[in-house]
C-alpha cells in the first residue's frame, strides 16, 4: 500500500517536472504564434478515478499543458454531483464529465446551470457486472460458443433472476454513477432490451428517484464505492466505467456480463467540460486546453495503442486512478476479462482519438436527450427542432474546430486526423448497431423514442 510519504514522493516528482519544462514555455509559444497567450494560465481541473479521465493525466505527464503555457492541477473528486458543483462555482475551471451532464445541467435537470463541452474524451469503457450469486442463476439461461457463455449476453437471462428476487418479496438492485450518466442511460437501454423495465422518473411530481413501475431498482453509487457496495449486498450488480467491473473480476465477487461495446459499438462516453461563462471569458484558454487534450487522446491511441502499457503505468498512481497496473491494464490494452479465465480481444474497449472520438458530434447529444425523455427526465414532449437545438448550443464543434485547425497549421497534426470540417459533421461516423436492433435516428427523436416497446412515447408522462 501506498504511504503518504510515496504519495509526497510522487508530487514531487510531478513538480521536479513541471520546473523542467518551463524552461522551454517561452520556445514553445513562439512556436505558436498564431495563438494569443492565456487569459487564465493557472488551471485547476476536475476528474473521478476512472481510466477515461487518461487524457487529462496524459496531457499533464507528457508536458501538452506545459507546451500551451498552461499551470495545471489535476484534482479527483470525490463524486460526480461535488464535480459538477465546483465547476459550476468556479472552484474548477473545468472538468472529466459525463457526456450526459452538460446537457443535464443546460436543460436544468437536477443543477441548473449552462455548460457546454467541446471535446469527447472518449468512446466505449463501461462494463455491466453482476454478483457471484446473480451470474449463478443467469447462466443455464446462455448460449454456449467454445464452451463459453455467447456474446452479447441480454438482459433477459437476468429476468430469473428479477422473478427469484420478487418471490421473496425483495427488489433487485443494481448501481449506476449518477442520473445522467452513460451508466444509467445504457443499463437502463440494456434492461428494456431484454424486456425489464428500468423504471421512470417523474420530476414533475417531485419523484426523481427512477423507480416507478420498475422490474429492477437503479440507485447512484460511486465509481470506486461499485465493488464494495455490491459485495456488501446492497447492490446485486452494477455499470460503471474501469477499472471497476475488472476489479469485481480480480475480487473474486462478480462476473462482467456486457460491455457497452457489445451495447452500442463506439459510443460517446464522458466529455471535458466548463461554463459558457468560462469559456467566453477565456476563450485562448480554451483553446490551449483543447489543444492538449487532442494531443494526449491522439498519443493514447498512436501507432495502434502503442503507448498503452506507459499509459496503465501513470493511471495506477494514486494521483489518477489508483487502481493496481494490472486491473487497468485488462481493459485498457485490449483485452477484457468477463470471469476468471475467460480473457477476450476487444480491442476497441478504450477509443480516445481514432473513428473521431474527440469531436463532440450532435448525434451524441441527440441520443442523450432521447433517453432522458424516454425515461422522463425530460418530462414533457418537446419537438425535434429542440432537440437539434439544445445539442448545437451545448456539444460546441466549432470552439473544437478551431483548436483542431491550428494543431493542422502548426504541423503537429495532419488534417487527415480530424473530420473533414468543410462537411456538416452531424452524426457521429463509425458506429454500429444498438442491441436492440432500434435503428438511431438522430434527425427525427421524436420517432426513435416512440419506436421502443418500453419508455415514455409521445406526450406520455409517467
Amino acid at each position: 500500500m501506498k504511504t503518504p510519504l510515496n504519495l509526497l514522493g510522487s508530487r514531487l516528482r510531478q513538480l521536479l517536472g513541471l520546473a523542467l519544462m518551463v524552461s522551454l514555455w517561452t520556445t514553445t509559444l513562439t512556436a505558436r504564434a498564431d495563438l494569443s497567450p492565456a487569459e487564465k494560465p493557472d488551471l485547476r481541473l476536475g476528474f473521478i478515478k476512472l481510466t477515461d479521465m487518461a487524457p487529462l493525466a496524459v496531457a499533464w505527464e507528457q508536458g501538452f499543458f506545459m507546451d500551451e503555457g498552461l499551470f495545471v492541477e489535476l484534482e479527483a473528486q470525490a463524486n460526480w454531483k461535488v464535480l459538477l458543483d465546483r465547476v459550476i462555482t468556479g472552484e474548477l475551471d473545468g472538468a472529466h464529465m459525463l457526456a450526459g451532464q452538460p446537457l443535464g445541467a443546460s436543460i436544468g435537470y437536477g443543477t441548473q446551470a449552462d455548460i457546454i463541452t467541446a471535446f469527447s474524451m472518449d468512446l466505449n469503457g463501461n462494463g455491466i457486472t453482476v454478483a457471484n450469486d446473480v451470474w449463478d442463476i443467469m447462466r443455464p439461461h446462455l448460449g454456449q460458443a467454445d464452451g463459453k457463455p455467447a456474446h452479447p449476453i441480454s438482459a433477459s437471462a437476468l429476468v430469473p433472476v428479477v422473478e427469484h428476487y420478487r418471490e421473496r418479496g425483495e427488489p433487485f438492485r443494481m448501481g449506476m454513477v449518477f442520473p445522467v450518466s452513460t451508466h444509467n442511460y445504457e443499463l437502463r437501454y440494456w434492461l428494456a432490451a431484454g424486456g425489464l423495465n428500468p423504471g421512470f422518473y417523474a420530476p414533475q411530481r417531485g419523484d426523481t428517484s427512477g423507480t416507478l413501475q420498475a422490474d429492477v431498482h437503479l440507485s447512484v453509487t460511486p465509481p470506486p464505492q461499485m465493488p464494495a457496495t455490491m459485495e456488501a449486498g446492497t447492490i446485486q450488480g452494477y455499470c460503471v466505467g474501469e477499472p471497476w467491473n475488472q476489479q469485481a473480476v480480480f475480487k473474486g465477487i462478480g462476473v462482467p456480463v456486457i460491455t457497452d461495446y457489445e451495447i452500442w459499438p463506439n459510443n460517446p462516453e464522458k466529455v471535458f467540460g466548463v461554463t459558457r461563462q468560462w469559456a467566453e471569458a477565456n476563450p485562448n484558454t480554451h483553446l490551449r486546453l483543447l489543444r492538449a487534450l487532442i494531443r494526449a487522446a491522439h498519443w493514447l491511441d498512436q501507432n495502434n495503442n502503442a503507448n498503452r502499457e506507459q499509459a496503465v503505468a501513470i493511471l495506477a498512481r494514486p494521483s489518477y486512478v489508483g487502481a493496481d497496473a494490472e486491473v487497468i491494464a485488462n481493459s485498457m490494452t485490449g483485452t477484457f476479462e468477463y470471469q476468471k479465465g475467460d480473457v477476450r480481444e476487444v480491442p476497441d474497449f478504450n477509443v480516445f482519438f481514432r473513428y473521431h472520438a474527440t469531436y463532440p458530434y450532435p448525434s451524441d447529444a441527440i441520443w442523450y436527450l432521447s433517453q432522458m425523455r424516454r425515461w422522463g427526465q425530460i418530462p414533457e414532449a418537446r419537438p425535434d427542432s429542440w432537440y437539434l437545438a439544445t445539442a448545437a448550443r451545448v456539444y460546441r464543434g466549432d470552439i473544437y474546430q478551431q483548436a483542431a485547425q491550428s494543431l493542422i497549421r502548426d504541423g503537429i497534426l495532419a488534417a487527415s486526423d480530424f473530420p473533414d470540417f468543410t462537411a456538416e459533421n452531424f452524426e457521429r461516423p463509425h458506429q454500429g448497431g444498438l442491441i436492440d436492433g432500434v435503428p438511431f435516428t438522430p434527425r427525427t427523436p421524436n420517432a426513435y423514442i416512440d419506436s421502443f416497446a418500453i419508455g415514455l412515447k409521445g406526450s406520455a408522462t409517467p
